[in-house]
């Protein structure tokens, strides 16, 4: 977490060992819940090792992926996490995984530490939003195929451990659809 926060801004080291006394670290096994949708997001996390997943259940009952997370990627239900509402979604981890946590109140008291705490809070927000919106516009634009080329480009090693179905409704298709993509591929 460190190495992403002194790359969006340059920090001191007094600075950056301010975050020593407000991070804590948590192992999620596969399967387990980072958060349950009714719940208020009080976490940010870093993926040190593995992948989470965010979803949540349609109109119709059906288990919607909304949202993948790799290593030295942030997740939490950033909309919960900010408004302190209780979040529409699940955070599942796919695979063991290692986690640096930063919670609501430890990061506010970052803020207060100086402005250039409040400079990377701004820009990773700025960040996640543009990851956001290029999500939404994919689905305007570029077909199935070419959402699952740009994930396999960006997160190869990481595909193969995502079950077909989460993949899939992450993609906005079928799995049957993903199966055709991933045989014409190979």
């Amino acid at each position: 977490m460190k190495t992403v926060f002194q790359s969006i801004h340059s920090l001191s080291d007094n600075e950056l060992n301010k975050l020593d006394d407000l991070i804590t670290f948590r192992n999620l096994k596969k399967g387990d819940f980072l958060l349950t949708e009714n719940q208020v997001s009080n976490e940010i996390v870093f993926i040190k090792k593995g992948i989470l997943r965010s979803y949540f259940f349609n109109h119709q009952g059906d288990e919607v992926t909304n949202c993948f997370a790799f290593e030295n990627e942030f997740m939490a239900s950033f909309s919960s996490f900010i408004t302190r509402e209780l979040a529409q979604e699940n955070i599942q981890a796919l695979a063991d995984t290692e986690l640096q946590i930063i919670t609501h109140e430890n990061l506010e008291k970052l803020y207060k530490i100086g402005i250039h705490w409040q400079e990377i809070g701004r820009k990773l927000t700025e960040m996640e939003y543009v990851t956001l919106q290029k999500r939404m516009i994919s689905f305007q634009k570029l077909s199935g195929k070419e959402r699952y080329e740009e994930l396999y480009k960006n997160h190869q090693k990481y595909i193969k451990l995502i079950p077909l179905q989460y993949l899939a409704s992450y993609l906005g298709i079928t799995p049957r659809h993903l199966s055709r993509i991933r045989k014409a591929a190979l």
